[in-house]
C-alpha cells in the first residue's frame, strides 16, 4: 500500500514539475516571438506659440526602443538614487542636482537628435552626460572626485562634458548664451547641425535669456530652446516667481511649443518638430517640457518646505515617466512584466557595481591639479595658491 502511494505522489509531482517547467517554456518562447513589434499611441497634443501647424500626436513605438528607453531612464533613475546614497554617506561633496523624476526629458531628447547636434544644459546635468554617452562609471567618478572621473575628478557635479555636450553649467542662465554661439558655429561652418540649450523654469526670467533670444532671432539661428519647468526654482513655486508662467511663449517673436514632459514618446515627437524646424532655416524655436523634480533643488535642500509630500507621492502615482512607459509597453504586448523585472535586476546590478569602482578608484594627484587648462599647448607653469607655488598644466 505504501509503495502505491508513493508511486501515486511521484506522479502527481511529476506532472507538477513538467507543468512548471512548461510554464517557463510558454515564457521563454513568448520573450522572443509573442510580442508585438510595434505599437501606435495617441499622446498629448501640444500647446502651441506662432505655429499654424505643431507636432504629431500620434506616435510609433517599436519593442527595441520601447526597450531602449525603459533601461535609460531605469539607469538615470538608479544612479541618481545612488547618488543621493553615497552624498548622505559623505563620499559625494559639494553642490549635487539630481534628475530623478524628469527621465522623459533627456531620453525624449537624445531621441531625436543626431549625435553631430550639441546640447548644453545647466548644473542638473548627470543624466544628460549620460544619454551624450558617458559611462555611469565615469560619471559615479566624477561625483566622488576620482581619476578616472570624466572630468578627471576636477569638475564635480556641475562640471561634466562629452563630445558635442558643453555641460553642466553653474551660473543661473549662463549656457544660454553659450548655447546661441554654438548655434552660430553651426550656420556659420554650414554643417546642418543644431543646438539644444537647455534651462529651467528658474532661470527663465533672466535678462541674458531675453537678449540670446533676440540675436538668435535677427540671425536666424538653429538653435533649440528648452525650457524644464519642474515647477519649482530653488524653493519658489513658478507662480509666486513669474507673472506669466507661459514659458513656451516667452520668445514672443520666436515660435514656441509647450510638451508633456513625463511622456518620453511626446518629448520625442515634439524635439524631431523643433529640430526640423531649425535645420530648415526658420531660425530658433523655444520649447516648454512641463515636468518634475522628486527630490529637492540640491541634496541640501529636503524638498518638502515648499511643497507637501502628498503632492510628490501624486505626481509618482500619476505621471511617473517610467512607469507611463512600462504600462504603455506592456498593456501594448511589447514586452512582459517578467522581462522589465529583468532589466531592473541587470541595471542595480551594474549601477553597484559601478558605485563600488567610484569609491575605491584613487583621487588625482595633487600635482595634476594644474592639467588640461588648454587642449592642445606645450607644458607651462601655472600659479598656485600664492607665488610661491607652481604647478606644471599639461594638456
Amino acid at each position: 500500500m505504501r509503495k502505491m502511494l508513493m508511486a501515486a505522489l511521484s506522479r502527481v509531482l511529476q506532472g507538477s514539475a513538467s507543468q512548471r517547467s512548461a510554464a517557463r517554456v510558454v515564457v521563454a518562447s513568448r520573450n522572443y516571438a509573442d510580442f508585438a513589434s510595434e505599437a501606435s499611441f495617441e499622446i498629448k497634443k501640444c500647446d502651441l506659440h506662432r505655429l499654424e501647424e505643431g507636432p504629431v500626436t500620434t506616435a510609433v513605438l517599436t519593442r527595441d526602443q520601447g526597450l531602449q528607453y525603459y533601461k535609460t531612464m531605469q539607469m538615470i533613475r538608479r544612479m541618481e538614487l545612488k547618488s543621493d546614497q553615497l552624498y548622505k554617506q559623505k563620499i559625494i561633496r559639494g553642490f549635487c542636482h539630481l534628475y530623478d523624476g524628469q527621465e522623459a526629458c533627456c531620453v525624449g531628447l537624445e531621441a531625436s537628435i543626431n549625435p553631430t547636434d550639441h546640447l548644453i544644459t545647466a548644473y542638473r546635468a548627470h543624466a544628460f552626460t549620460y544619454t551624450r554617452g558617458i559611462p555611469v562609471r565615469e560619471i559615479l567618478a566624477e561625483l566622488t572626485g576620482r581619476r578616472s572621473g570624466c572630468a578627471k575628478g576636477k569638475g564635480g557635479s556641475m562640471h561634466m562634458y562629452a563630445k558635442n555636450f558643453y555641460g553642466g553649467n553653474g551660473i543661473v542662465g549662463a549656457q544660454v548664451p553659450l548655447g546661441a554661439g554654438i548655434a552660430l558655429a553651426c550656420k556659420y561652418f554650414g554643417k546642418d547641425e543644431i543646438c539644444v540649450t537647455l534651462y529651467g523654469d528658474g532661470a527663465a526670467n533672466q535678462g541674458q535669456i531675453f537678449e540670446t533670444y533676440n540675436m538668435a532671432a535677427l540671425w536666424k539661428l538653429p538653435c533649440i530652446f528648452i525650457c524644464e519647468n519642474n515647477r519649482y526654482g530653488m524653493g519658489t513655486s513658478v507662480e509666486r516667481a513669474a507673472a506669466s508662467t507661459d514659458y513656451y511663449k516667452r520668445g514672443d517673436y520666436i515660435p514656441g511649443i509647450r510638451v508633456d514632459g513625463m511622456d518620453v514618446l511626446c518629448v520625442r515627437e515634439a524635439t524631431k518638430f523643433a529640430a526640423d524646424h531649425c535645420r530648415s532655416g526658420k531660425g530658433p524655436i523655444v520649447m516648454e517640457l512641463q515636468t518634475y523634480r522628486y527630490h529637492g533643488h540640491s541634496m541640501s535642500d529636503p524638498g518638502i518646505s515648499y511643497r507637501t509630500r502628498e503632492e510628490i507621492q501624486e505626481v509618482r502615482s500619476k505621471s511617473d515617466p517610467i512607469t507611463l512607459l512600462k504600462d504603455r509597453m506592456v498593456n501594448n504586448n511589447l514586452t512582459s512584466v517578467e522581462e522589465l523585472k529583468e532589466i531592473d535586476v541587470e541595471v542595480r546590478k551594474e549601477i553597484e557595481e559601478e558605485a563600488q569602482f567610484a569609491t575605491t578608484d584613487p583621487e588625482p594627484p595633487l600635482e595634476e591639479l594644474g592639467n588640461h587648462i588648454y587642449n592642445s599647448e606645450p607644458p607651462f607653469e601655472v600659479r598656485g595658491p600664492n607665488q610661491w607655488i607652481k604647478y606644471k598644466s599639461i594638456s
